[in-house]
C-alpha cells in the first residue's frame, strides 16, 4: 500500500494518521511517497499533484484527498 503526499499537506497529515491506525490493526506495511521529492517526481506531480494525499493498494487509487479509514480496510481485507 502507497500513500502519496507532499510536505505541508494538512490532508496528508490527516490520511497518514488513518493509513497508519487501519495498517496497524490489519498488520499491513505501507509506504509513503513524497510527490514532490525523488527520481521520479515529475511523474508524480503531474499524476497526482492536485489530488494529494492519494491512496493506492496493489497499484490501484482507492482514494484521494480524504482517505475513508473503513473503506481502505474493507480493500485492504478483500485482497487477502
Amino acid at each position: 500500500m502507497v500513500l502519496f503526499t507532499r510536505a505541508g499537506c494538512h490532508l496528508c497529515d490527516d490520511a497518514r494518521e488513518v493509513v497508519a491506525r487501519v495498517c496497524g490493526t490489519l498488520g499491513e506495511t505501507w509506504h509513503e511517497v513524497d510527490v514532490d521529492t525523488g527520481p521520479e517526481s515529475a511523474t508524480l506531480r503531474d499524476r497526482y499533484g492536485d489530488y494529494v494525499p492519494v491512496v493506492e493498494v496493489d497499484g490501484v487509487q482507492q482514494g484521494f484527498w480524504q482517505v475513508d479509514g473503513d473503506r481502505l480496510a474493507r480493500r485492504l481485507t478483500g485482497r487477502r
